[in-house]
């Protein structure tokens, strides 16, 4: 199970506010009204569609699957398209196999979510909204079902949300696929069973999304968000966090001083964030891998860079998966960063030519500078593929899989130079080569 993390008594808690109140059962829908559940959900049914949507614009909420786009845009456009049908789908799938968050929050406070996505179908015009998840585990998708079920018979979805004569039925399907469903328009693939590969845009999923029809594709923490913004007001929500990323989002540590998800404030610096798990001992903090496998290495110190979608991104990382791992100097950064990039080129559905080759080639450089076998010019070859790599870009995990080796580069370089020049790797991870300077006690191949 994994763990809440303790945050600061002045952090506020908006995705996790009702977790302890319910920890007795998270799945008992009663408990949780008494606790202040589907009062978002009466709220917009008061303040009407278009005043819903207006009030989350007016929030800056941006999503939290790591896009970071504007909520409120994305319901606003969705809902000015004339069609027949609207969709609106929650991305639970989690599809960071190392991350747990979408499944912590679903597991603690399912309702949240279930308010969310049943406030966005309202706002939009959707009669059919998508619970997705990882099919894997099939108790887990049966009692989501089963919390619809209960939701629906509470008068919260069906035919009259809340009093308010719209109809949403919600589904919960479970899927199993590849790191790649977590892009929107993969995942709308995978929902009408089609191959799993990411769609050239405009148009975008609002306009032209699940069977053709205009869909809302938000993350699941997104939509947890939503039922405390229209209970507390946009103002509230916006005063908290960055000023260009507000709220709070939930991040998954992990390090050699402990592991656990917390609520943090957007803004915080990252070396605020890592000391929730109380950095790293004596070995000090080497790097810290911001983003999940499509991350980037960021030295530290870089710990002041501020946890938002702009600051990581000009730093050379990004939120996500929402997974923050800090590395010691045990650690080697160039073996670390190949290991992702491989990790990125096996997942990659090759739809794109430059994708599907040249992540192919960025794993192999790593893979020989690890393994004592370069060949000349293997830096600036990182440097030219990881810029067209993701230049050429049809989707956001081609921008993105090149982070780690390009943060290397960046932060390393040194580092990679021992690996690619001098056939040594610091730290005695790497072998065949030889082991350098302190490390060399540990032995050549250990």
């Amino acid at each position: 199970m994994t763990t809440f993390l303790a945050t600061p008594s002045g952090w506020p808690s908006i995705l996790l506010g009702r977790v302890k109140a319910i920890a007795a059962d998270p799945w008992d829908l009663d408990a949780a009204v008494r606790a202040g559940a589907f009062e978002g959900l009466r709220a917009a049914v008061r303040t009407g569609a278009t005043g819903t949507i207006a009030e989350i614009g007016a929030s800056g909420l941006r999503g939290r699957g790591g896009a970071g786009y504007p909520t409120g845009d994305k319901w606003r456009a969705a809902a000015g398209v004339n069609s027949d049908q609207r969709y609106v789908i929650a991305n639970g799938y989690g599809a960071d196999p190392a991350t747990q968050i979408d499944a912590a929050l679903l597991a603690a406070d399912p309702w949240s979510v279930i308010e969310g996505l049943a406030i966005a179908a309202f706002a939009v015009g959707a009669t059919e909204a998508f619970l997705a998840v990882r099919g894997d585990d099939p108790a887990v998708v049966a009692r989501l079902e089963g919390a619809v079920a209960e939701a629906e018979d509470a008068g919260f979805l069906g035919d009259d949300v809340a009093g308010s004569g719209h109809r949403v039925t919600v589904t919960v399907r479970g899927l199993q696929g590849s790191y790649m469903l977590g892009e929107e328009t993969v995942l709308i693939k995978a929902l009408e069973g089609k191959r799993a590969a990411p769609d050239q845009r405009p148009p975008y999923p609002t306009e032209r999304g699940l069977f053709d029809r205009p869909t809302v594709v938000n993350n699941v923490a997104t939509l947890a968000v939503v039922p405390w913004i229209l209970i507390n007001g946009a103002a509230k929500f916006a005063a908290i966090g960055a000023t260009d990323a507000p709220g709070t989002a939930l991040v998954q540590l992990r390090g050699p001083g402990g592991a656990g998800i917390a609520e943090v404030p957007l803004g915080t610096p990252l070396g605020e964030i890592t000391a929730l798990v109380g950095g790293t001992g004596s070995k000090g903090v080497k790097a810290v891998l911001v983003g999940g496998p499509t991350g980037g290495f960021l030295p530290a110190d870089a710990l002041a860079t501020p946890y938002t979608y702009a600051a990581l991104r000009e730093a050379g990382a990004h939120i996500g998966s929402g997974s923050i791992v800090i590395a010691d100097d045990r650690a080697c950064i160039v073996d670390l960063a190949r290991l992702l990039t491989r990790f990125s080129a096996d997942q990659a559905c090759g739809k794109s030519i430059p994708c599907r080759i040249g992540l192919r080639r960025l794993s192999e450089i790593g893979d020989r500078a690890a393994a004592g076998t370069p060949r000349a010019g293997d830096a600036q070859l990182v440097a030219d593929l990881a810029h067209d790599v993701a230049a050429s870009a049809l989707c956001d995990h081609e921008r993105t899989a090149t982070f780690a080796l390009a943060t290397v580069l960046r932060y390393f370089r040194s580092e990679l130079d021992d690996h690619l020049l001098r056939s040594t790797c610091p730290a005695g991870v790497c072998t065949p080569i030889a082991v350098a300077g302190g490390a060399a006690s540990r032995g050549a191949s250990a």
